[in-house]
């Protein structure tokens, strides 16, 4: 969407329409395969067997993938200012219902509080968020490119999500599957939990740099004369944001764990203050993948993301009986590090690049 939103012109409706429908069927046809698979994964899960959990968890899957989606689109269409405003509003709606509905709900399960006050806030969010694209931005998308724009083909297409779905993918399984390793090597609850919640505000951090690396991906697929120029401003502002946020975790770790429990604070302060440091190589990186997606070299791409998880994975295997969890802090730091070096001359050629056009 980032990448070939802002070059489609009067393509851009069907193009967010099909990626819509790309995304949602696969999306469901994937959780289909889950709920066909069902005593397979445990007890746990067992309320979701019969017809209407089935279509409710399939409908919840479906309103969760374009949710998702929509704030690349409106990234693509210049309009990200909303992004923070649609975040905003969903965060306390879900709150509020999560307060209403703890008494009179169950605590978990497919009707529980916790998933009714995630999922009803994401359905009502769709009808707003959806009418802003397809009536406001997306027409004033067309009226501001549409002469110029060509859009993509689908070989064009195919060929970008090959080499980024399968790096994304790699990204994703260092998100979700290390914590799974961590909890399954520690085989403590408790223990698990201060992993968690420092890994969680850890990874928070990185989003910062994340979605400067989309607007560079919408600026430089607009215009590829003016990359150099656009890389140079998303690296300076990132540092100027996530510069100070790094300086202030490190500093205020303890402190800021200390709202979970001094235990969480003790246990976990090495672990966000890594993480938070690891976030200065990662922005390079970052940046260097937004560069690399607005001029569609799907192969770097892929090799840059493959080659940073295979390294998480083989340094937090490493260092983890050694370090227990500080050791997944360091195993993300060096691994960050290393990519964020091999990623420089790259950056440097791109930041090199003369103004054309």
């Amino acid at each position: 969407m980032a990448r070939f939103i802002p070059v489609s012109g009067r393509g851009t409706g069907g193009l967010v329409l099909r990626g819509y429908g790309v995304a949602g069927i696969t999306a469901v046809l994937a959780a289909l395969g889950f709920l066909l698979t069902l005593p397979l994964w445990g007890p746990a899960y067992g309320e979701l067997a019969g017809f209407v959990p089935a279509v409710v968890f399939l409908a919840s899957v479906l309103v969760w993938t374009i949710f998702t989606l929509q704030d690349v689109v409106l990234a693509g269409l210049r309009q990200a200012v909303w992004v923070p405003v649609n975040s905003t509003v969903f965060g306390l709606a879900k709150m509020v219902l999560l307060v209403v509905l703890a008494g009179a709900l169950p605590v978990g399960g497919l009707y529980g509080g916790i998933f009714v006050s995630w999922m009803v806030p994401t359905a009502l969010a769709l009808i707003p968020v959806t009418l802003l694209i397809f009536k406001v931005a997306v027409p004033r998308h067309v009226a501001r490119t549409g002469a110029n724009a060509t859009p993509p083909r689908l070989r064009e297409i195919g060929r970008f999500v090959a080499g980024d779905f399968s790096g994304t993918l790699s990204t994703l399984l260092v998100l979700y599957l290390v914590p799974v390793m961590v909890g399954a090597w520690l085989n403590d609850a408790e223990l698990f939990g201060y992993f968690s919640i420092a890994h969680t505000l850890g990874c928070m951090m990185g989003l910062l740099a994340a979605n400067m690396a989309v607007s560079l991906t919408v600026e430089g697929s607009l215009d590829a004369g003016r990359l150099a120029r656009s890389t140079r401003d998303a690296l300076r502002r990132t540092f100027l944001i996530v510069g100070p946020v790094v300086a202030v975790v490190v500093a205020g770790a303890p402190l800021i764990l200390r709202v979970f429990g001094p235990e969480l604070a003790e246990a976990g302060t090495p672990l966000l203050r890594l993480m938070a440091v690891g976030v200065l190589p990662m922005a390079l990186v970052e940046i260097r993948l937004g560069t690399l997606r607005a001029r569609s070299e799907a192969r770097k791409l892929a090799t840059v993301q493959i080659g940073m998880t295979l390294l998480v994975f083989a340094t937090v295997i490493a260092l983890f009986p050694v370090a227990g969890v500080t050791g997944v802090g360091y195993a993300l730091l060096i691994s960050q590090t290393v990519t964020g070096l091999c990623v420089l001359p790259g950056l440097r050629k791109v930041l090199a690049l003369p103004r054309t056009g």
